[in-house]
């Protein structure tokens, strides 16, 4: 995957919201400066959409002709960095085996699977390893380990620190913001989700990630948005070891996201505070209520 490929397509995402706010493009230095690209990117990207009959450009009249539709758009897949590609296909692999301590992950058929080089996922695992989430064996394999009752505390209470402090930092985004685009988006998928919640409840898995790291990234901050990954793995997979009463409280959690999505629409600080505090204590219930117990979980080595 093309590192330079990715940054058009991400940045041509990107200016088709612009699109969706403004009757007028404006200036190149402004729209790299907007966008995080170079000049050169910006007109290619307006060259693109030239040829695509979303504007006319001329010169320095940025015109928009029409409205972008869904097809206008890069699938998620063609914008991802290399490092998201190999993340979410080692989700998916995690999730689909179980999520069970003990589970085996090969490097070699993880980056053949996803279609990488092996040094590209090995950096990855490492990554992970540091956390003592997963533990390097012999020839090239891995193997996912459990954690302890007082590790998942440890970890609930640094997610706490970080997302009360984004979920801030995100009442205080511009109006023309990307992330108040995704905050509708996410919104329209909570509501379909919860109206065939009977059939889709295993989805959510899926949709909580998006939404919690919509949020983390709201802080601008680097290191939280880093360790969200960590994160993401505990939260997200391995709760799922125990499936008792899994479609109630998603339907729960769906419901307290929305009511989380409201606070974040208004601005207001004290009522996103009040929503993510309230689906915080939530999560930390189901998180210990899914764990299995504390004599069948090996020990955490020390971090």
């Amino acid at each position: 995957m093309s590192k330079q490929n990715t940054v058009f397509k991400e940045g041509y995402n990107k200016c088709l919201l612009l699109l969706k706010e403004v009757e007028t493009l404006p200036s190149e230095p402004e729209l790299g400066a907007k966008l995080g690209i170079s000049r050169t990117t910006v007109r290619a990207i307006l060259g693109t959409m030239v040829e695509k009959g979303l504007i006319e450009w001329t010169k320095r009249s940025k015109t928009v002709l029409r409205k972008p539709v869904k097809a206008d758009y890069f699938p998620d897949e063609e914008t991802d960095s290399l490092s998201e590609v190999i993340e979410r296909s080692f989700m998916q692999r995690i999730l689909a085996g179980g999520s069970q301590p003990g589970m085996q992950i090969n490097e070699l058929e993880l980056a053949r699977d996803i279609g990488v080089g092996t040094s590209s996922v090995r950096e990855f695992l490492i990554r992970f390893s540091r956390f003592g989430l997963i533990e390097k064996r012999k020839n090239s394999h891995w193997v996912l380990k459990g954690f302890t009752r007082s590790f998942a505390l440890e970890l609930f209470e640094i997610r706490e620190i970080f997302e009360l402090r984004s979920a801030v930092a995100f009442t205080k985004l511009p109006e023309d913001h990307p992330a108040l685009h995704e905050l509708d988006v996410l919104e329209a998928d909570h509501h379909v989700l919860l109206r065939d919640i009977e059939n889709r409840y295993l989805d959510f898995s899926e949709l909580d990630e998006r939404f919690h790291r919509m949020i983390h990234s709201a802080s601008r901050n680097r290191f939280v948005i880093d360790f969200y990954d960590v994160i993401a793995i505990v939260f997200h997979y391995h709760y799922q070891w125990r499936k008792v009463n899994e479609r109630a409280r998603n339907a729960k959690a769906l419901e307290e996201h929305l009511d989380y999505i409201s606070a974040l629409r208004s601005r207001d600080p004290k009522k996103v505070d009040i929503a993510c505090r309230n689906h915080l204590r939530s999560a930390r219930e189901t998180l210990l209520q899914s764990m299995p117990a504390e004599e069948l979980i090996p020990d955490f080595p020390a971090v």
